[in-house]
């Protein structure tokens, strides 16, 4: 019994805590909400380079899923979506294996030198009409640790977080031809 108000104040204390993450779990005014433009992103091409299929594929879905993830854009579509059609604010990404070097999982394993797998991807990313937006070398790498396949996973990442100054690009030339276009009698 002499124990009982320390008790009491020992439940008490845990209620409180446990309420405090509810209190903080409010959306945040200011959260990043996806622009009113989609992107479409074309099957990844390899021309002049041999490249395993499970890489070009994981490069595809990849990109895809992090584009996603991101959320700044109001849709993700795939090459050959037929809802593609009737949008109009959209960015294509045209992307081309330009250099692959499948490393070896078992020598990153034994040594941090060697077997590192590396996969570069020229992407071009154009607005509806064709017009280059913004176009640059990307490559992904896997260095120490992990399956060969977690290089598709870096250019993904990178990738995803250039198609944010792409977006940007697009944003700015669009609003330059609404502006032209207001500016032109009619």
């Amino acid at each position: 019994m002499k124990n009982r108000p320390f008790i009491v104040f020992f439940l008490s204390l845990i209620t409180v805590v446990s309420s405090l993450p509810s209190l903080y779990a409010q959306p945040h005014p200011l959260a990043k909400l996806p622009s009113s433009t989609a992107i479409e992103v074309e099957m990844i091409k390899s021309a002049e380079v041999s490249v395993p299929a499970e890489f070009q594929i994981a490069l595809y879905e990849n990109l895809i899923q992090e584009l996603e993830k991101k959320g700044e854009f109001r849709q993700v579509y795939r090459e050959g979506d037929r809802n593609i059609a009737g949008d109009a604010d959209i960015i294509v990404v045209h992307a081309k294996i330009t250099g692959f070097k499948k490393g070896s999982e078992m020598a990153r394993q034994v040594t941090t030198v060697s077997g590192e797998t590396s996969i570069v991807v020229q992407c071009q990313f154009t607005d509806r009409k064709g017009r280059v937006l913004l176009e640059r070398g990307i490559e992904g790498k896997v260095r120490f640790f992990g399956d060969n396949l977690k290089a598709t996973s870096d250019f993904a990442k990178k990738a995803s977080n250039i198609s944010h100054d792409a977006l940007s690009l697009h944003q700015a030339k669009s609003q330059s031809d609404k502006t032209t276009s207001e500016e032109l009698p009619g």
